[in-house]
């Protein structure tokens, strides 16, 4: 089902979910006893826990929200900046050398 817009998205914490997997790993938990215990509104939800964690392991529930991991630094974005600003500055210079 698609997402609608202004929707929310419950977030759950990287320690229910690597519990999640435990229960279901280490106990035997079945999907359903687990969402129960838990609280998880999503009755899919912890199965899609357990493809990402079997794809990545514990790595693909690590919270990457805002991006930490950018490349871009504040001087790159400065420079960039003002690298934008000379060639406005060049493209007002021939204007006015064509009007003069």
């Amino acid at each position: 089902m698609p997402s609608k817009k202004g929707q929310k998205f419950k977030h759950y914490p990287e320690s229910l979910k690597l519990e999640a997997i435990r229960l279901h790993v280490d106990e035997g938990w079945s999907y359903s006893k687990i969402t129960d215990h838990l609280e998880v509104h999503d009755k899919d939800r912890v199965k899609v826990w357990m493809r990402k964690y079997r794809e990545k392991g514990a790595a693909a529930f690590e919270d990457r929200r805002g991006d930490p991991h950018r490349t871009e630094t504040k001087q790159e974005r400065e420079l960039r900046r003002l690298y934008l600003e000379v060639d406005v500055l060049k493209k007002w210079l021939q204007i006015l050398n064509r009007e003069g």
